[in-house]
């Protein structure tokens, strides 16, 4: 049976870790982050999941 702790941890956009942003604070860094290049490709990355990464490094020190 679903419960609210399963779709958490399925969620690509659950808090996996305690260093994840929130959606309240994604909201106050997207507007920093400077739009892709035109006339490229598309970016292929998602920059939030990034800042995620950067973030549980720096607060495990791993």
């Amino acid at each position: 049976m679903w419960t609210a702790k399963h779709r958490r941890a399925v969620d690509p956009r659950g808090l996996r870790y305690p260093s994840d942003l929130t959606d309240a604070e994604w909201a106050l860094v997207e507007p920093m982050i400077p739009p892709a290049k035109r006339g490229g490709r598309k970016r292929e990355v998602d920059v939030r999941a990034v800042l995620d990464a950067i973030f549980y490094v720096l607060s495990t020190c791993c």
